[in-house]
């Protein structure tokens, strides 16, 4: 998984580009290198997708810049793992709501002011959004792994529509971090503990998600904790998906 060459294990895009293009992302960079770097990924190579929550109750977190901040986390880890500097984002609600591409350097403020011109913040369907991104990933001709950071607020209104896409997406290289915003004691993450936990190769070729919750204030998480939990289970999927020539 990790190459032999030192140069090989460079990150996807330098620290000279990130102080050009984003000097207020260079903190986050380095904390994400960090993270890269103790699960093992330097040189690494990968895609990265963003999946935003627009249900109502995500509001608040709209609000006070929480989802901004996470975009330029994910962005910021992203440059360690892919050179063209862009992360694809799908908002979704009852269906997906849209889509945008963050771009180093042209990320600031940019979550917010799509958000704001979106409308109407609908209910939780999870499976629209995923249909987005498997579209949009084997539209792009790739067959590089992908790294797609899901964040919500809660289960999903289809369950069972979820499940399936999950368990079909299971063939392709790509893998589903969820990230949980709100009360971690809310019943509503039991879906995604499931998600989680479901059984391979009962259900699925291999397992292809993880879960973690970043509580009440995710804002608050410090960055180096975000960023293992991100990197957490996506090592071992790699190794997996290899063995399963998923991957070549």
């Amino acid at each position: 998984m990790i190459p032999s060459n030192s140069s090989e294990c460079a990150p996807a895009i330098s620290l000279s580009k990130v102080l050009e293009r984003a000097p207020d992302l260079v903190s986050l960079y380095k904390e994400a290198g960090n993270s890269v770097r103790r699960h093992g990924l330097e040189g690494v190579r990968a895609s990265v997708y963003l999946v935003l929550d627009r249900s109502g109750s995500m509001r608040p977190y709209y609000r006070n810049g929480t989802m901004q901040h996470l975009a330029e986390q994910v962005l910021s880890l992203s440059a360690h793992l892919d050179d063209d500097g862009i992360v694809p984002v799908v908002f979704f609600s009852t269906d997906v709501d849209g889509s945008t591409d963050l771009t180093l350097g042209r990320h600031r403020g940019h979550i917010n002011k799509l958000h704001e011109n979106l409308g109407h913040m609908g209910r939780t369907n999870y499976h629209w959004a995923m249909d987005e991104v498997i579209d949009h990933y084997t539209g792009s001709g790739s067959d590089a792994p992908a790294l797609v950071i899901f964040q919500t607020d809660g289960g999903p209104t289809s369950r069972l529509a979820a499940e399936r896409y999950l368990c079909k997406a299971a063939r392709l290289p790509l893998f589903w971090q969820f990230i949980g915003f709100g009360d971690p004691d809310d019943n509503e993450f039991a879906f995604l503990r499931k998600l989680d936990t479901l059984a391979v190769p009962a259900r699925r070729i291999v397992d292809n998600a993880g879960f973690f919750h970043a509580g009440r204030t995710p804002h608050a998480t410090n960055d180096h904790q975000l960023f293992d939990q991100l990197l957490q289970e996506f090592p071992q999927w790699l190794t997996t998906v290899r063995t399963a020539r998923i991957v070549e």
